[in-house]
């Protein structure tokens, strides 16, 4: 096991620890944390982004059509996929209400 750091939501008010091997996501879901909406969990999908204000850390493949180069350098990244190197500061990104909508189905009867 690594070493442990604080995360602190500025949105929320909450605070968390989080392992230096284990993602802010991971650690925000362990603890019932509800910051940003879950997706695919492995960088591709853009949902669970936030903003570091503060601390180093390290990333995972992100996709770059959600993380570009230019929000990356303005601390603009996936939670599923940072691992804190230093206790971190974080905020909450609000996501459109649109890239939040699943695909519904209707299924009609046969008769």
């Amino acid at each position: 096991m690594g070493s442990v750091f604080q995360v602190t939501n500025r949105t929320t008010g909450d605070s968390f620890s989080c392992d230096q091997e284990q993602s802010v996501l991971k650690a925000m879901e362990q603890r019932g944390l509800k910051c940003v909406p879950v997706g695919c969990r492995g960088g591709g999908c853009g949902f669970c982004k936030i903003r570091v204000l503060d601390g180093e850390f390290e990333c995972g493949k992100m996709s770059r059509a959600h993380v570009p180069p230019e929000a990356l350098e303005h601390g603009e990244v996936l939670a599923c996929r940072i691992y804190p190197l230093t206790d971190l500061t974080i905020e909450c990104l609000s996501q459109p209400v649109a890239g939040l909508t699943s695909k519904q189905t209707t299924t009609k009867a046969l008769r």
